[in-house]
């Protein structure tokens, strides 16, 4: 039987490519790649009989970079595709696939956040991106704090959406005990249609209804690795006594759905408070959840880019 999720990807990577972006693979390191959708104009086509040579095929954006950071339930182009085509005029849009996502490898051991934010601000390198705007959903999001911490002449701001600074023991604790799961991998890796249920549930404002057969090929095609994906979540924790607040010097907006029952918004105020900037905003979405920039993305995107134009008009956002 044909596995209807699966039938649709051709469908989305035919409509991204309409919007502008085409996948590239980029070697990290040896044994270590990571899969980018990039601007096609960025894409040099070699002359007929010409080897294709990376360097020599990658051209630097002409347009500011916003670089789309993907949460952990599904990779890039899944998660970002009712944003895609809305930034495409005015931005050079990169959409990652961090690792054991959308067929991005690698045969190191390490799974913590830093390591992704080191592969991911490499890669960007080797795409000729010099400076850009990270927005990060969820797990994305701290990788792009990350990312912006380690490397900060790289990252002119960031837009966050549903995420924190770091999963210490006190906070993933409290929302297991909140959401009724036992790990984070009972309610991120469901195995179940009863599992999935239960995630879309509190990830989403509004009650989804799809077919089982849906939820079967949702299980199938956008949970692969799930054993690296485990250790992912895993490396996500750290000690309450580790934490300590970067002094991020871009601007960061948090961009949350009121309704996120995963990260709620009193997390978002907190952290704005640890933060602790003028420079650092909070805009809230009504009948939203999680999933806010899929469950209302006219919205969502009004606020990014909005955001984006103030950027602008501060002189904060320049071609790469």
């Amino acid at each position: 039987m044909v596995n209807l999720v699966a039938a649709q990807r051709p469908l989305l990577q035919g409509l991204m490519k309409m919007a502008g972006v085409q996948p590239h693979a980029v070697e990290i390191k040896p044994g270590t790649t990571m899969n980018f959708w990039v601007p096609r104009e960025t894409i040099e086509k070699p002359k007929k009989g010409e080897k294709i040579i990376e360097k020599e095929a990658l051209k630097k954006p002409s347009k500011p970079v916003v670089v789309l950071v993907h949460g952990f339930a599904a990779e890039g182009i899944v998660t970002w595709q009712f944003q895609v085509g809305a930034l495409t005029k005015k931005y050079s849009v990169y959409i990652p696939d961090l690792l054991f996502f959308g067929g991005s490898i690698t045969d190191e051991a390490d799974r913590s956040p830093t390591f992704q934010a080191q592969c991911l601000a490499t890669g960007l390198a080797k795409l000729g991106v010099d400076k850009c705007v990270l927005v990060g959903f969820s797990y994305g999001g701290m990788v792009s704090f990350k990312v912006a911490e380690l490397y900060p002449n790289l990252v002119q701001a960031m837009v966050v959406s549903g995420s924190i600074l770091a999963m210490t023991d006190s906070i993933n604790e409290t929302n297991l005990n909140r959401l009724g799961v036992s790990s984070s991998s009972e309610l991120l890796l469901p195995n179940s249609v009863q599992g999935l249920k239960a995630l879309l549930s509190v990830a989403t404002y509004k009650k989804l209804w799809f077919p089982s057969c849906l939820y079967k090929d949702f299980l199938e095609v956008m949970f692969a690795n799930r054993k690296e994906r485990a250790e992912l979540l895993e490396g996500l924790l750290i000690s309450n006594k580790d934490p300590t607040i970067p002094n991020f010097p871009q601007r960061v907006h948090l961009l949350w759905g009121e309704d996120d029952q995963i990260f709620n918004v009193e997390l978002a105020h907190n952290m704005k408070e640890q933060l602790g900037a003028d420079h650092v905003t909070f805009q809230g979405i009504k009948k939203a959840g999680h999933l806010v920039h899929l469950e209302r993305p006219c919205a969502y995107n009004r606020c990014l880019k909005q955001f984006l134009a103030s950027l602008h008009a501060d002189g904060q956002f320049t071609p790469s």
